[in-house]
């Protein structure tokens, strides 16, 4: 059909991401805009453009372009031999979660867009032989960018971690953030030079849409496509059946219509009398669903006087099976190509693609890689990703150190993609020297993998206690996404001593996620049919203002971090009920609370079981995590820093602790007899040692601490081969 306008092409999802605690706008669907199966609006171009229509400025540029077009429409086709190229750049704004789609996603949805414009899709010998060799070639060809607006070289990928992945009522708001933040120039990507392309995880209840060729707004990154995730190529989140709808987003951006002309609804009759200004397309209402022998409108006879069939597998048309545009489509988007106000005519320019570096021959601008997993215990391999652009013909991988690991599968230092096996614990260099057969160029990552040791064992114990920095702990890997405040040692306060682990996230932007993740632990000792396990920890926060919602989440693995099973979520009023508008720390051990986790099942009972501790900040207030004890047997609220035989003793209390003089041991015990009680440091060296007469039944010790100096301690109570051992401070 012949329409004049395309103008905001608006695809849908409908759910928001769990995690994102901004108010939700409810949104009410048209289910006459949706293609069958669905449950999303599949286009809201016309509603979008005619809020547009309120827009002064985006009235002059419209008519400016309307002008430019008709005069170059006017003067015909004559580009047969030209084949454009136009500069593409991917922008995934996500939130940490399935929207972060892989680079090989978007490469597979680049080649689609290639396929599709170059007639080079198979099924287009299948078309109703009503349309048969009506299916153009639009010489239209689709290359990353590498060259990003600062002259740095990148892979035509950018990634930004924020938010407003899911908060996509203002596409504007969504290109700000990654104006802002996005991992390669934080600044502006004109739209006159690239075609940008933004992955979300909502865009306000749409699938995609972008924005007709104008004068307005021509050299903003605006002037781009934005695009669901799951509308992205036909693997990963992606789908076959979703797989065209970039295909339809460029035909708009190319100033295509929908085949039925001016309205946003398929199925109105009313569409009969409306035009999308493209002569072979015949005249239709538009169909969602793969209907081939539609034939809605009586008003498009051929030469003959022959009634004509809806051209219903046309990329513009909502059906399943589209798979061609016509001649008249390729002449509209090839002469959209050459206006000038537009700024297309200058994308697709001999200097810009130098400029961009979207060249006809590709280069080595850069080596990268990547690795499946960068912590791994004794005997793991460790599968490495190429990741050098944009072209590559060499490799060769230096570890250091040199020994304590092998190249397995086969597999060596001049794959593209090795796979290596450590059996030596530590930190490990990688290094990779890429080549295209000319430019070489290296990419060095220090400490990038690490090997776990020998596991610790039962009773696990941390107070951060002995610790001066959580940088390069021996039995804590940390996470901060994104760069900015992450957990810290705490050295004035803790529960149980004088520290514990500190994240300051009062005054933090939104979107926080901070991870403390431990090393291994073995419990392959423990019985799988009557043993158990607990995991035990304390913290103390407080919310910044009452509406602030904030998780805790712990995660458990017992393949070395394979695979991670959320065992516990403290979110929002779980969290705490309190409030403090200032940045909090807790004052007393009254501020703490409590956690026993018995859910650590014997499916976890294995010699590479580790736990991870994950805050999900949205800018609320400080959070303090202390006593992680994980231990065999039922709860226990007094940390359990050793195994005990026959519960010889039970009830150990000390107090005052903290303390500046006596200290009162208090226990039971099931039979008396000689024992000793030992004060040691938090090594275990044994400062005092006091032989004691344990009786029967209930017991309080009271001894001099005078003596040591203002710290961490421990008391340890023998008798019998069993111990029992509890922290205490000295002021």
């Amino acid at each position: 059909m012949k329409l004049y306008s395309l103008f905001l092409l608006f695809f849908g999802a409908l759910s928001l991401f769990s995690t994102v605690h901004a108010q939700k706008q409810q949104r009410i669907l048209d289910p006459q805009n949706m293609r069958e199966g669905e449950n999303v609006e599949y286009c809201l171009t016309h509603k979008k453009h005619t809020a547009l229509l309120h827009n002064p400025e985006y009235l002059t540029g419209l008519a400016i372009t309307e002008e430019e077009e008709a005069a170059i429409a006017k003067k015909g086709e004559n580009q047969k031999a030209t084949i454009y190229t136009i500069p593409v750049v991917f922008h995934v704004l996500h939130f940490g979660g399935i929207e972060n789609i892989s680079d090989e996603q978007i490469l597979n949805a680049l080649a689609i867009l290639n396929r599709d414009y170059r007639k080079q899709n198979a099924d287009t010998a299948n078309v109703h032989p009503d349309f048969q060799g009506m299916p153009a070639d639009i010489e239209i060809e689709f290359k990353l960018a590498t060259i990003a607006p600062n002259g740095q070289c990148f892979n035509g990928i950018t990634r930004t971690f924020s938010p407003m992945s899911y908060q996509g009522d203002d596409g504007g708001d969504q290109v700000d953030a990654i104006v802002a933040g996005n991992n390669i120039f934080n600044g502006q990507w004109p739209g006159n030079k690239y075609l940008n392309i933004f992955i979300c995880g909502d865009i306000g209840g749409a699938a995609g849409y972008t924005y007709k060729p104008s004068n307005w707004g021509a050299t903003t990154m605006k002037n781009g496509i934005w695009i669901l995730h799951d509308y992205v190529g036909a693997i990963g989140t992606g789908g076959v059946g979703s797989s065209r709808a970039l295909t339809h987003e460029v035909g708009h951006w190319l100033n295509l219509d929908h085949t039925w002309g001016g309205n946003n609804n398929p199925g109105n009759t009313s569409s009969c009398s409306t035009d999308d200004n493209v002569q072979d397309t015949p005249s239709c209402i538009g169909v969602t669903a793969c209907l081939l022998n539609a034939n809605t409108c009586s008003t498009d006879n051929n030469y003959w006087g022959f009634d004509i069939r809806d051209n219903v597998e046309n990329y513009m048309d909502y059906s399943y099976c589209s798979k061609m545009f016509t001649e008249g489509q390729r002449t509209r988007m090839r002469n959209a190509l050459q206006v000038s106000s537009t700024g297309r005519a200058n994308v697709v320019s001999a200097a810009n693609l130098l400029a961009v570096g979207a060249t006809s021959t590709p280069y080595l601008c850069k080596a990268d890689f990547n690795a499946d997993k960068t912590t791994i215990c004794l005997g793991d391999e460790v599968q490495f990703q190429d990741e050098s652009y944009n072209a590559v013909v060499g490799w060769n991988w230096t570890i250091t150190p040199s020994t304590g690991w092998t190249f397995t599968n086969g597999t060596s230092a001049t794959s593209p993609n090795p796979s290596i096996s450590f059996d030596t614990p530590g930190m490990y260099d990688v290094q990779l020297t890429a080549t295209d057969g000319t430019n070489n160029d290296i990419e060095n990552k220090s400490g990038f993998i690490r090997v776990l040791g020998t596991p610790a064992s039962l009773p696990f114990w941390e107070g951060f206690e002995s610790y001066t920095s959580l940088d390069n702990l021996p039995n804590w890997a940390l996470l901060n996404t994104p760069l900015n405040n992450s957990f810290v040692i705490e050295s004035n306060f803790g529960y149980s001593g004088t520290k514990c682990a500190r994240l300051n996230n009062f005054g933090q932007a939104p979107s926080n996620i901070d991870e403390l993740t431990s090393t291994n632990i073995d419990l392959s000792g423990i019985d799988p049919t009557t043993g158990s396990v607990t995991l035990s920890f304390r913290y103390a926060y407080r919310k910044r203002t009452s509406s602030d919602y904030e998780y805790l989440k712990v995660f458990i693995t017992g393949n070395c971090g394979e695979n991670w099973a959320q065992r516990k979520t403290l979110g929002g009023n779980q969290l705490s009920n309190q409030v403090s508008a200032t940045a909090w720390e807790p004052a007393s051990q009254s501020d703490w609370v409590t956690i026993h986790m018995t859910n650590v099942t014997s499916n976890y009972f294995s010699e590479t079981f580790r736990m991870r501790f994950k805050f999900e900040g949205e800018g609320g207030n400080n959070f303090f995590l202390d006593d992680i004890n994980l231990y065999a047997g039922a709860p226990s609220n007094d940390l359990v820093l050793a195994s005990l035989t026959n519960n010889q003793f039970t009830d150990l209390n000390l107090y005052p602790n903290p303390t500046d003089g006596d200290l009162h041991v208090e226990f039971s015990a099931q039979v008396g007899g000689a024992a000793q009680l030992q004060l040691t440091d938090l090594s275990g060296k044994v400062i005092f040692n006091y032989p004691v007469q344990v009786q029967s039944g209930a017991n309080l010790i009271i001894t001099d601490a005078h003596q040591l100096a203002s710290g961490s301690y421990l008391v340890v109570l023998k008798m019998n081969g069993a111990s029992f051992t509890k922290p205490f401070v000295v002021k």
